[in-house]
């Protein structure tokens, strides 16, 4: 079975080329992270919703005009399906038309479903510039630290999208950081875990804050969920449970969204359930004896705080700095 979708886009083709191909505007409208070879026969991996990747082959390329891939969820028995995306001119803007063939009869409502609230993103996207923060990237189902972890890059990603050349000398809750700062202690971070699971990436300080961050995130969470979560991973300065490895990750993107945010004004959108979630596995990886190296003590909050209050007061932030 089939699904036959068409949108009207005011841009012109070329640029809508780009939206659904490209990873950084992929990132805009339908993807926490994504990884493309764009070529006849190139892979491509797109993780939609946390917790959730699509993964295929691309089958054409036509600059401008068409693409055509395969379609198929990670970790599912179902046949690969077919995707085709073609732009054409129209008065004022492009229209896209996407054909997803070779469903089973069970998957047309999912995918319906799917591709109807995707392409309202990527409309809004490319008429106002921003399709705001994914309500279904905003808490995983089901609820793992992989997933989550995917969870809380697309909060972080969302804050260093909108840092201005401005923020960058400014300060953060955390003590002796500016923002430049501690962007690339969070970029060294995940480098640090990138290298343990055998990855060689490369940063370039001079790409936008997200960029740096996201590239070295998909590439660091593909490799992480290949390998799993049993037993342990040499981090050089000790042997870690590879789920903690992962717990590491998550405190990593959610409590520097939060100070990065805090720093540059920021309103943060992170869903309750992430946060209380997150808050947990922090519970799970911060030892006293961690406190006054990594982590300064924790801070008090009122009993009623929000979870994200008690989580960043948990990591030694003063909630009230924000």
């Amino acid at each position: 079975m089939s699904i036959e979708k068409s949108v009207f886009l005011p841009i012109d083709p070329e640029a809508a080329f780009e939206l659904v191909t490209r990873p950084d505007r992929l990132r805009r409208w339908q993807a926490v992270a994504a990884r493309m070879d764009l070529r006849a026969g190139g892979e491509y991996r797109w993780t939609v919703t946390p917790g959730h990747s699509a993964a295929g082959t691309i089958k054409e390329v036509d600059p401008g005009k068409r693409l055509v891939f395969d379609w198929g969820w990670e970790g599912s028995d179902s046949a690969a399906s077919t995707v085709t995306i073609t732009l054409e001119p129209a008065d004022g803007g492009t229209r896209l038309t996407l054909v997803h063939e070779g469903l089973a009869a069970g998957e047309v409502a999912g995918h319906t479903e799917g591709w109807n609230h995707f392409l309202e993103r990527l409309v809004r996207l490319a008429t106002d510039g921003d399709a705001g923060a994914d309500d279904w990237a905003a808490v995983p189902d089901p609820l793992n630290e992989l997933a989550s972890a995917e969870a809380t890059l697309a909060v972080v990603q969302r804050v260093l999208h909108q840092l201005k050349p401005a923020d960058h000398g400014l300060p953060t809750p955390c003590e002796n950081f500016s923002v430049t700062q501690l962007l690339d202690h969070l970029v060294g971070s995940v480098h640090g875990i990138g290298k343990a699971l055998g990855l060689q990436l490369l940063d370039d300080p001079s790409a936008p804050a997200e960029a740096r961050v996201a590239d070295a995130a998909q590439a660091t969470l593909e490799a992480l969920t290949r390998r799993g979560l049993e037993g342990t991973i040499d981090m050089g300065f000790a042997r870690l449970p590879a789920a903690i490895v992962a717990n590491i990750l998550n405190l990593e993107f959610l409590v520097h969204a939060w100070d990065l945010a805090t720093a540059t004004g920021q309103t943060l959108q992170v869903h309750p359930g992430l946060s209380e979630y997150v808050l947990g596995l922090a519970r799970n990886t911060i030892s006293p004896k961690m406190r006054g190296n990594s982590f300064a003590d924790e801070t008090l909050v009122e009993e009623s705080a929000a979870s994200l209050e008690r989580l960043v007061a948990f990591t030694g932030r003063s909630v009230a700095a924000r």
